[in-house]
């Protein structure tokens, strides 16, 4: 009896899928589970009670994540001092989902607001350091509105500036 052929990309998987590094996986994992309703597909464990490997689920897309390991470079945010990676998440109702992850742990880098691009956006970082953006799509916008509604914003951050600002750090 012959098995079916292997498909490149396993079944259940997109294309891309991020892989996250943390100090105590196994918490942030149970983090996971309460901010963003993940559930955990597999777990590897590894020497000393650290994870290997992991895999979650939210929404309909994938996560895998291990505990650092500093001796193969292996190094979360905590050890590299922050992330200059922020992991995208839609859901239904960004409010609600912003208040699930602070009450599980997260702490809000930018509330909830109605951006130029028609999302309703805001940020929070988990307590293992990576941070997430959530948004829900509330409006259909044109290549040509999304220029026009930044262009107001950038004008009106510019004139928030108090007198002498440059906003050039130099």
């Amino acid at each position: 009896m012959s098995r079916p052929a292997t498909r490149p990309i396993p079944e259940g998987m997109h294309t891309l899928t991020p892989h996250l590094v943390c100090e105590g996986a196994a918490a942030a994992i149970d983090f996971y589970k309460t901010a963003f309703n993940a559930e955990q597909l597999s777990l590897l464990p590894g020497p000393d009670g650290k994870v290997m490997h992991a895999m979650l689920r939210i929404g309909d897309s994938a996560l895998m994540l291990s505990d650092d390991f500093p001796s193969c470079g292996s190094l979360g945010p905590k050890a590299l001092k922050g992330s200059p990676v922020t992991l995208h998440l839609y859901v239904e109702n960004v409010d609600a989902a912003i208040k699930q992850a602070v009450d599980a742990g997260a702490q809000v880098t930018m509330p909830a607001t109605d951006m130029f691009w028609g999302d309703r956006y805001g940020q929070v970082v988990d307590p293992c350091g990576h941070r997430w953006s959530l948004a829900t799509h509330k409006q259909d916008l044109s290549p040509e509105e999304i220029r026009e509604g930044m262009a107001r914003m950038c004008a009106e951050m510019e004139n928030a500036k108090p007198a002498g600002a440059t906003g050039d750090a130099r």
